[in-house]
């Protein structure tokens, strides 16, 4: 679609809003079931925002992510409304979450819907292309995330019922043998792609990742040579960069996020690690240190290099946190504890301004003595204790008295009940804020971990450190010169032996899947619905034909309008019901007095003028 007629869709789609909300109103009003904001109508009149015909138009949902977008840049850029603008983008991605559980084709919602993509213009240009479900995730809109369709599509994505088009991997086709039921059909290393399987392979991969850096650090070589178990953990660690490095050229600013930037923590260090055992190997080994007791330079630098690897020990085990968080109380713990890492940011702000100026203080202080090198280490090392909540006065009643002892009081004070308190405060608000709505931000990971796997597009996926094998024996010896079918060919070839182990167990598990799909469309039902206890003798029952849907039906509660509305509805009624009574009666009696006026009561009036002039 024309990315300037997307933009004027999501104009009028603003001005749509902006006219439903005129002023600050409580969100409350907007969000909940029965928003007397958020009506039928209100729904309608979007979905054709883009024609001119009346038909539904695809981008909606996209455009109203959009709107939410600029809604809430306008809210920073105007601080006096910003509760009026943060309330249209609340609105806007409430409309867009109730286009998506009206919309009744699947199929429709899936292609057009979600997963198509459509730019808008930014000062004449075009952006890049994004389908509803990327920028949902990227603006974090939890309500449209914890959408029906939303997670239907995120659950068909995650189980690769939906797939890339090999010809063109921005689009989003069914997978065709998703009802097939042979074992051969589903042998395909294109499967791979699935993030379900992807996830499966980087979660053994990380086990065993963790064994060889548990075999390095528990072998450790005096000698400083390098044996196979660290040469395979630092060939690992280099495949896990290269993919890195890969995900985020294709993706962008938005493949970054907290794991991200943590896994790079980790493989900076395990690079330092390397380079310093690297430098320790290039060292004779039988040179020696001509500084009497010092460890020759070949043992310092390995004794270096192994001291950043035991560093990083911490790092190893809590990266398989990163694989839990398919499991719901994992992934709600682990956006609080993101969260809380957020927050910290504001924390050491403040205490690096206070630190600085405290310290500068203190210096100031003692630069009459000409000894600033030496008491830096002091006021830096009591300024950490107290940090850590463990001050140490003892030194600073020698300190330029009583200044010294004064400003490292205050300092104390400072750190200890302010600033920490602030931090502690902090991380509260960020524990209420996510655990209150803990389901919808666990699905918010859980859509953008999907995301991670879907979209950066590849053709042929390389699992890290498998990737370093597609990198030195495939696209450097052969894609440069090798014709394209020819080149998929050789990597299907390569794949199919590289993921062997694992495709025998996923071509069972689909074709269990299809078995599965084809019962449940023969039932007339979804494709993923699973039979529950619930569900096992229901279709012995017929609550028609026994009467009871009747009598629920007539004791049933009205909830979609609160109890006064629906007692001023019946009261319209009735006004109107006696009005066009009243009007019927007025028209009768007007009637029957136009027949009589030329009678009898005519005749009475002029026998009485006539008696009266007697």
């Amino acid at each position: 679609m024309d990315p300037k007629e997307v933009t004027k869709i999501c104009l009028r789609l603003k001005h749509q809003i902006e006219q439903i909300i005129p002023y600050e109103l409580e969100e409350d009003k907007v969000t909940k079931a029965n928003s007397p904001i958020i009506t039928p109508a209100v729904l309608d009149t979007a979905t054709r925002a883009g024609s001119a015909g009346g038909e539904k138009t695809a981008c909606v949902v996209y455009c109203l992510l959009i709107v939410k977008k600029w809604c809430e840049k306008q809210a920073a850029a105007e601080l006096w409304d910003a509760d009026l603008h943060g309330v249209r983008a609340v609105a806007a991605e409430m409309m867009a979450k109730r286009i998506i559980e009206a919309e009744e084709d699947m199929d429709y919602l899936f292609e057009e819907v979600l997963l198509k993509r459509y730019s808008i213009l930014v000062d004449g240009e075009p952006t890049v292309p994004a389908n509803a479900v990327e920028k949902a995730v990227d603006l974090h809109a939890v309500t449209v995330i914890g959408s029906s369709g939303y997670q239907k599509c995120i659950s068909y994505l995650w189980r690769g019922w939906i797939v890339q088009d090999d010809e063109d991997p921005t689009r989003f086709v069914q997978f065709e043998n998703k009802t097939n039921t042979n074992l051969w059909a589903h042998l395909d290393p294109d499967r791979m792609r699935v993030p379900r399987y992807q996830n499966w392979v980087q979660i053994i991969f990380s086990l065993l990742y963790l064994g060889l850096f548990t075999g390095a650090i528990n072998t450790i070589n005096a000698d400083a040579d390098l044996d196979v178990v660290e040469g395979l953990l630092y060939l690992f660690t280099l495949g896990f960069i290269c993919d890195e490095a890969n995900k985020f050229y294709k993706v962008g600013r938005f493949y970054l996020s907290f794991w991200n930037m943590f896994n790079s923590t980790l493989y900076a260090l395990l690079t330092v690690s390397f380079v310093f055992r690297i430098v320790a190997v290039s060292h004779p080994a039988e040179e020696h240190s001509h500084h009497g007791d010092r460890a020759s330079p070949r043992a310092y630098f390995n004794e270096l290099g192994y001291n950043f690897l035991a560093f990083t020990a911490p790092m190893f085990w809590m990266r398989l946190l990163l694989y839990f968080d398919t499991f719901r109380f994992f992934g709600a713990m682990l956006v609080v504890l993101k969260v809380m890492f957020r927050e910290s940011l504001i924390f050491f702000l403040l205490l690096f301004v206070v630190l600085v100026g405290f310290l500068q203080a203190f210096m100031g202080l003692d630069i009459a003595e000409d000894q600033v090198m030496n008491d830096m280490g002091f006021v830096m090392q009591a300024m950490l204790n107290a940090i850590m909540q463990s001050p140490e006065f003892e030194g600073f009643d020698n300190f330029a008295p009583p200044f010294g002892l004064i400003l490292y009081y205050i300092f104390t004070f400072v750190v200890m009940v302010i600033l920490l308190n602030i931090l502690i405060a902090l991380y509260n608000s960020a524990y209420e804020d996510i655990t209150g709505n803990a389901t919808d931000e666990y699905m918010a990971l859980f859509s953008q971990k999907t995301m991670q796997f879907v979209r950066a597009p590849d053709e042929n996926v390389f699992i890290a450190p498998f990737n370093l094998i597609e990198m030195l024996f495939l696209i450097l010896p052969f894609e440069w010169w090798m014709p394209s079918a020819r080149y998929d060919h050789l990597n299907d070839m390569v794949m199919a032996v590289l993921y062997s182990p694992l495709l025998l167990v996923t071509a069972f598990l689909e074709q269990r899947d299809a078995r599965r799909v084809r019962s449940n469309r023969n039932r007339g039902e979804a494709d993923e619905d699973v039979t529950h206890e619930w569900e096992q003798v229901l279709h012995e029952c017929d609550f028609e034909a026994d009467g009871w849907d009747k009598k629920v039906q007539a004791s049933k509660p009205n909830v979609e309008f609160d109890t006064a509305v629906l007692e001023v509805k019946k009261l319209q009624r009735d006004v109107a019901e006696l009005k066009e009574l009243m009007v019927t009666l007025l028209q009768k009696s007007e009637s029957w007095g136009a027949d009589t006026l030329g009678g009898s009561k005519f005749d009475q009036l002029a026998q009485s003028s006539g008696s009266v002039d007697k």
